[in-house]
């Protein structure tokens, strides 16, 4: 089992490059399936959940030809299964956008119930809603998600919340339903909004993305095209929570500042310099952070994916910080971990209590998901010592060469897979 293991103390200074969005390509590599003719897709993350969804497209007949690390080529044309297995859904829930893609263009699919990161309860009951009122008969059996039509025909749907997954799944399917669909209190995350270009670019008629309303007019068939991920904001966040929390100076580059709004406004609170370029955002810490107050929303408020790393900040932070987790009930899991590293914290419901301090010190800690595994390594990187970060399978999951973009910005860190690897890093920086 690989290991990231750490020796703190350095401030990370220097510019990195943020890679393609993994949710909003996910989303979009399922919806390239919906035409019989070649897509292009490029500025893909080359982590493991992009992997495991071309394992899956393929795996049902699709035609999937790796360009380069970063591009893909996918063709539909050949699919004869519509049967997405639990072995896929098993390592990343993001594969029940399949759902949605296939039951729009066949007008069925079957797909195994979600897995994935173990943050709480997301339910899919929004998705098989909207579903249901494009006229589809959608079923739970033997562990799988049965949905099918005889046709798919335009509705009035408003979502009781607001869900990202849904709201995606949905527009696709209604995407060649016949008819006007109307979508309500929709979700209006960056990535819906790439998903619904993408769609639009190979001739889906969908407006309204990234407001509260989306509206569909429904194609009989879509076309080819080439189309570029957008970067992803929760990997530059990641980074420039690194910055706050080393007391460092990061540039990260490749970025939409306009998706960066509320982690900016956040890390202004706590005392950081955050300077805006067309591409490009500035962190620089040249102090301890101050305390503040968290709460995570849907965009554009605070995001859930960025609360651990505001956690890790705020745990060396000046005076107590609250932060109110809204979205996913486990999200938390990661303060115990930071706790063996000396944090102060206190768990109440569904908000936690930081109370700042000066040092954290190194410890052997374990990544509990995706989000909660990075923010742990930040937290090893601002200690005094060592840390050895445990089952960062979650980190490759959605962060492309971690290790490498922290090290170029002077971090100590490496990637090990035995005691004799461990024991040889501690020689070596002792």
């Amino acid at each position: 089992m690989e290991q990231y293991i750490i020796k703190g103390g350095n401030p990370l200074v220097g510019e990195v490059e943020i890679g393609g969005a993994k949710n909003a390509a996910l989303a979009i590599l399922a919806a390239g399936i919906m035409t019989d003719e070649t897509v292009v897709i490029d500025n893909l993350p080359d982590v493991n959940d992009i992997n495991v969804m071309l394992e899956a497209i393929s795996g049902i007949g699709a035609m999937v030809q790796r360009v380069d690390r970063h591009t893909v080529r996918i063709n539909g044309s050949g699919i004869h299964d519509f049967n997405i297995e639990y072995d896929y859904i098993k390592k990343i829930r993001a594969s029940y956008y399949l759902l949605g893609a296939l039951l729009g263009k066949y007008n069925r699919s079957q797909v195994a119930l979600p897995g994935g990161c173990n943050i709480g309860s997301r339910p899919i009951d929004q998705h098989l809603k909207g579903f249901r009122a494009l006229g589809a008969d959608v079923d739970i059996e033997n562990g799988k998600i049965v949905a099918e039509a005889d046709k798919l025909k335009g509705t009035h749907l408003y979502f009781d919340v607001v869900s990202v997954g849904a709201t995606i799944n949905v527009m696709m399917a209604a995407t060649m339903a016949e008819g006007l669909t109307i979508m309500e209190n929709v979700a209006k995350e960056p990535h819906v909004v790439d998903v619904a270009n993408f769609l639009n670019s190979m001739g889906a008629n969908i407006r309204g993305a990234g407001t509260d309303v989306i509206k569909i007019k429904g194609v009989r068939s879509l076309h080819k095209t080439e189309y570029s991920i957008i970067p992803d904001q929760i990997e530059a966040g990641t980074f420039m929570f690194g910055a706050a929390a080393t007391m460092g100076d990061v540039t990260v580059m490749n970025v939409i500042p306009k998706h960066l709004e509320a982690t900016i406004a956040k890390l202004v609170d706590i005392g950081c310099e955050v300077e805006e370029f067309d591409d490009a955002v500035r962190v620089v810490a040249k102090r301890r952070p101050r305390c503040t107050q968290v709460k995570t929303l849907p965009y554009p408020g605070y995001p859930t994916d960025m609360q651990p790393q505001i956690g890790v900040t705020l745990a060396l932070a000046e005076g107590a910080s609250t932060i109110t987790e809204s979205i996913f009930e486990n999200r938390f899991k990661y303060l115990d971990e930071l706790a063996r590293m000396g944090a102060d914290v206190k768990i109440e419901g569904n908000t936690a209590v930081i109370r700042g301090v000066e040092k954290l010190s190194g410890a052997r800690v374990s990544a509990s998901d995706l989000r909660a595994g990075a923010s742990l390594c930040i937290a090893g990187l601002a200690a005094d010592g060592i840390t050895i970060v445990d089952d960062i399978v979650y980190i490759q999951r959605g962060y492309e060469c971690f290790e490498e973009k922290l090290r170029s910005l002077g971090g100590i860190i490496e990637k090990v897979s035995s005691e004799k690897d461990i024991k040889k890093f501690q020689l070596k920086v002792s």
